[in-house]
């Protein structure tokens, strides 16, 4: 590194002694080998995979020409290679994340293979969500017995394409909710990572996974009464900003705080999206029925994650004025006052539109505080998308909708000007 290189030039200039040099150089050297352990290792993990996948493609090239035997032996080979690895791992290389994360990936793509190549040879009949689950379950005890998070990040793509499988894909069916149970199964190597890798970089896929998978899976939830769903994942989207709010992740870059981004993104889409007249014209030719409504999966469900996300809400503005809180902290209580609302009234249509505008302008104000034009700019572009909504959506003229867009466009440059003016007069 360029800095080990100045080190003898400060030390001569009596910038620095013999002794800070000497910390200098050992901290960026440890640094160094850091960064090549986490090179060795991701192409470790490629490399496994990649081999893994080469021989199941040479092995089905010739597959039709062999006899019934052999390809019975061909379909444990790559499992037992797996397990004859993690042993390997194990005993002689215990110490070695690179071989542990290499020989479980490799072991947990080799299980998939031998289960569809056994079904094959013997002509075995299921789907692909029974295939699924038991991968997913055969392949659960690596993550704790090899300690090994990249089997835990396959293992929640697969339940999380498992869980889609069956309740996106096949009629309604209770099995979706074993999805629920087997993410539970995750959370204590979720929870390793949290207390001695919370700055690596499977922690980081993790904060990104974990909130993807379960956005995804939640609408598999919906049977009779989808209305309530937009409770449920406005909700959703409320405790994963509140969660990327907590001194644990609001302390990492922002790129690294899945939930954070998530949440906000998903949040205001969401509200974008009931921004127009259609949902809730629809909502009000519903006829709920409250004894119907309240033993629903949707609304059962919605209650739950309201809750978890007001507990939250409640301890990260425990002790704190409420002049300090997030314009999106409290948005998923206030929706579900709108939604009541437009059950009856279709003056939802036009508190929604206002809670999207009082958003960015809060998060612009938020924006000036902070000194951040990241800040600033997303309250500007929240506006400037709900104008955009609002072109399509009225039969305002052409002259005034130029107006509006000319004064959004002088907006966006003139609080830039101002900001970095700022920051100038700052320095």
């Amino acid at each position: 590194m360029s800095i080990l290189r100045e080190i003898t030039e400060l030390l001569n200039a009596g910038i620095i002694d013999q002794t800070t040099a000497d910390r200098i150089h050992d901290y960026y050297s440890k640094k160094k080998g850091t960064s090549t352990n986490r090179l060795f290792l991701a192409f470790g993990i490629l490399g496994a995979i990649l081999v893994g996948l080469g021989i199941i493609l040479i092995i089905a090239h010739n597959w039709d020409e062999l006899s019934r035997s052999t390809k019975t032996l061909f379909a444990f080979l790559p499992l037992l290679a797996g397990q004859g690895l993690c042993f390997y791992s194990l005993i002689k290389k215990q110490h070695n994340e690179a071989w542990k994360e290499s020989s479980a990936a490799f072991l947990f793509f080799a299980v998939g293979a031998s289960i569809s190549l056994v079904s094959q040879v013997y002509n075995i009949p299921g789907e692909l969500s029974s295939y699924l689950l038991t991968w997913m379950l055969l392949c659960f005890p690596l993550i704790y017995v090899m300690k090994s998070s990249i089997v835990s990040l396959l293992y929640l793509i697969g339940i999380t394409y498992y869980a889609a499988e069956v309740g996106y894909m096949s009629r309604f069916t209770s099995e979706s909710y074993l999805y629920w149970l087997l993410l539970s199964l995750e959370l204590p190597h979720y929870y390793y990572l949290y207390k001695y890798k919370a700055n690596s970089n499977f922690m980081v896929f993790h904060n990104w996974l974990f909130p993807l998978s379960m956005v995804i899976v939640l609408g598999t939830v919906a049977y009779k009464m989808e209305e309530l769903m937009f409770i449920a994942y406005c909700s959703l989207f409320g405790l994963m900003y509140l969660l990327g709010d907590t001194s644990f992740f609001s302390i990492k870059k922002l790129r690294n705080n899945g939930y954070k981004i998530i949440g906000s993104l998903g949040t205001i889409v969401l509200l974008i999206i009931l921004s127009f007249e259609w949902f809730w014209v629809e909502l009000i030719s519903n006829d709920l029925q409250l004894n119907k409504v309240v033993v629903s999966p949707e609304f059962i469900t919605s209650l739950i994650i309201t809750l978890l996300a007001g507990g939250l809400l409640y301890l990260n503005q425990k002790g704190k004025s409420l002049k300090v809180m997030k314009p999106l902290a409290p948005v998923f209580l206030i929706f579900i006052f709108i939604f009541i609302l437009g059950l009856k009234s279709p003056i939802a249509i036009i508190l929604v539109n206002l809670c999207v505008f009082m958003i960015g302008i809060l998060t612009i104000r938020d924006g000036a505080k902070e000194n951040s034009l990241g800040i600033l700019n997303f309250g500007l572009l929240i506006i400037t998308v709900l104008i955009i909504c609002r072109f399509f959506d009225t039969d305002l003229s052409f002259v005034f909708r130029g107006i509006l867009f000319v004064l959004v466009g002088a907006g966006f440059f003139v609080a830039n000007y101002l900001m970095l003016n700022k920051r100038k007069t700052n320095e």
